[in-house]
């Protein structure tokens, strides 16, 4: 009998401490979700006049223009 007293003791105690430490009573610090690290973007790279599809186009007839034999 005396056992039986000892262990339901035990598992009230157990039972408090439980309920104590998940009570909010100590409460550990939740680590933080950081935020993504925002990186500039660079700047496009400048490009040349020989880069550049629009000018380019534009000697092509410029050159296409200047080979044509002149129209009577």
């Amino acid at each position: 009998m005396l056992f039986l007293i000892a262990f339901v003791g035990a598992a009230i105690i157990a039972l408090v401490l439980w309920k104590a430490m998940n009570s909010g009573a100590v409460e550990f610090p939740q680590p933080q979700r950081q935020r993504p690290v925002v990186r500039p973007t660079r700047p496009s790279r400048v490009s040349g006049p020989d880069d550049d599809p629009d000018f380019l186009r534009q000697l092509d007839e410029k050159v296409r223009k200047r080979d044509e034999p002149p129209s009577p």
